[in-house]
C-alpha cells in the first residue's frame, strides 16, 4: 500500500506537470491572437473557383478563427485574401494591395513580414521560413513532396490587377476549368534565378490539361489552390 507521503509526492508531481503544460500552451495562444498574416493551410478545394473575393475572404476568416487568430483586443479581426480581380461585366478591377489594410503584418510566431504596403511590395521579409500557415506550420516549397509553393494572387508585382483581356484571375476566382491565374512563390524559389522565379506574388500563370484553373492543374505546377491572408485591421 502506498504511504501518505507517496500520495503527496504524486499529487505534487501531477500539479507540476499541469503547470508546465499550461505554460507551454499559453504563449502559443497569445501568438495566435497577434497573428495578422498567414498562408492558407488548405485551399477551398475547387481549384481557382473560390466563390469570388467574398468566398476567399470567408475562407481566410474561417481558418483564422479556427486557429485562434480571429480576434484581438479591439474585437473581431477582418481577414482579407490577397487577390486582385480584373475589370469585367461593367465592374472595375480590384487591386490586392488595396484590400489588406495598412500593416504591419506578422506571422504566428511574431515575425514581422512587412511594416506597410510599400515594404510588402518591396524588400519584405517573406521567405519559406516566415510564410507560415495559420497553424504556424512551414508550407511545402520547391524540393518538398508535394510542392505547394504556388499562391493564387492574380496580381502584378506591385499588387495591382492586370488589365482586362488576358485572364489572370480564373474569371475573377469563379472558374475551376478554363482560364488562368497569376501565381506567386511563397518560398521565393523557382526554376530560374530571376525576378519572376523569386516573386512572392507574380511569378507565372497557371496552366494545365483541364484548362488552367482546376485543382489538378494548380497541383501540376506546384500548387494546391492556396493563397495569402492578411488582417486588414
Amino acid at each position: 500500500m502506498p504511504g501518505f507521503s507517496q500520495d503527496i509526492s504524486r499529487a505534487l508531481f501531477g500539479l507540476a506537470v499541469a503547470a508546465s503544460f499550461a505554460a507551454l500552451v499559453q504563449p502559443a495562444q497569445a501568438q495566435s491572437a497577434a497573428t495578422s498574416f498567414f498562408v492558407t493551410s488548405a485551399g477551398i478545394g475547387n481549384g481557382a473557383n473560390l466563390g469570388g473575393l467574398a468566398g476567399a475572404d470567408n475562407h481566410c476568416q474561417t481558418l483564422a478563427q479556427a486557429a485562434g487568430a480571429g480576434a484581438n483586443a479591439s474585437g473581431v479581426k477582418v481577414w482579407r485574401a490577397y487577390l486582385s480581380t480584373q475589370a469585367a461585366e461593367g465592374q472595375p478591377a480590384v487591386n490586392a494591395r488595396d484590400r489588406i489594410g495598412k500593416g504591419p503584418w506578422q506571422n504566428s510566431r511574431g515575425v514581422v513580414i512587412a511594416k506597410d504596403v510599400a515594404e510588402l511590395h518591396g524588400a519584405n521579409n517573406l521567405t519559406k521560413q516566415t510564410a507560415l500557415t495559420e497553424k504556424g506550420d512551414i508550407n511545402n516549397g520547391r524540393g518538398d513532396t508535394p510542392n505547394r509553393h504556388d499562391m493564387l494572387t492574380g496580381s502584378q508585382a506591385d499588387g495591382t490587377a492586370f488589365p482586362a483581356g488576358d485572364d489572370r484571375t480564373c474569371k475573377n476566382w469563379t472558374s475551376s476549368a478554363q482560364g488562368s491565374a497569376m501565381l506567386g512563390h511563397a518560398d521565393r524559389i523557382g526554376l530560374r534565378d530571376d525576378d519572376a522565379s523569386h516573386s512572392w506574388n507574380s511569378s507565372h500563370p497557371s496552366r494545365g490539361q483541364d484548362g488552367g484553373c482546376s485543382q489538378a492543374d494548380l497541383r501540376s505546377t506546384g500548387g494546391d489552390g492556396l493563397f495569402y491572408c492578411f488582417a486588414a485591421n
